[in-house]
């Protein structure tokens, strides 16, 4: 593995929230590193007794010494941990949610830094302007509270269809549907469904369920 620093201790004075406003203080996704079995993309399999995933861009990162190392994500297959698997989707750690069949839903969390900044803009108050050597000096008040100052994630989703990966995402989603006309049918049924949302991922399983074949639910 090639490995590069990170500086995780900057981003430990942020923390996360998901869609349904979940907020940490962490960097990381888990709250300890914890050991792993690691497969490369050549099949070999290493041990690594301190690891966890970066939630900057759902990378593997693990302790050497005082140091936290990101490792090469395209050198890796898949992460195994004692709860939980994850495979490299797009050099991005991603766990599987859950399955109809062959065809199955996974999700990757992380940092949504549009919406961090967005929201930290949205609080900063001009309250005086004044002049200064012939310059607008404004005078800020930052409204913020210490919540809003936690970094927000955004779930993203894949779903494994018919053997290929594809974004969740209408658009893509459509494209890859087949030539099946009950098929396409009930997939605008399920997205038209005042409570079907994009980034739910009870909706997205409920969703594949209609779009999968049935020999293939099998």
């Amino acid at each position: 593995m090639i490995k590069k620093m990170i500086l995780l201790t900057m981003l430990t004075l942020a923390g996360l929230t998901c869609t349904a406003q979940k907020r940490t203080t962490q960097a990381t996704l888990f709250n300890e590193f914890k050991p792993s079995v690691i497969t490369l993309m050549n099949g070999h399999k290493v041990k690594q007794q301190f690891t966890n995933i970066f939630l900057k861009n759902s990378s593997l990162v693990y302790l050497q010494g005082e140091y936290t190392m990101e490792a090469n994500m395209e050198t890796i297959a898949k992460v195994e941990f004692e709860d939980r698997t994850y495979i490299n989707i797009n050099n991005q750690l991603a766990y599987m949610v859950d399955s109809v069949g062959a065809n199955q839903l996974y999700r990757i969390d992380l940092f949504d830094m549009v919406a961090y900044n967005q929201q930290i803009r949205n609080n900063i108050n001009i309250s005086n302007m004044g002049f200064e050597n012939g310059a607008i000096t404004p005078t800020t008040m930052d409204l913020n509270s210490e919540d809003d100052y936690k970094l927000p994630i955004f779930s993203h989703y894949y779903y494994l269809y018919n053997g290929e990966f594809i974004k969740v995402h209408e658009r893509d989603v459509s494209r890859a549907l087949p030539k099946d006309k009950d098929l396409r049918r009930k997939y605008r049924t399920i997205i038209g469904l005042d409570t079907f949302s994009w980034n739910d991922s009870k909706s997205l399983m409920q969703l594949l369920e209609a779009i999968t074949l049935k020999d293939q639910a099998k």
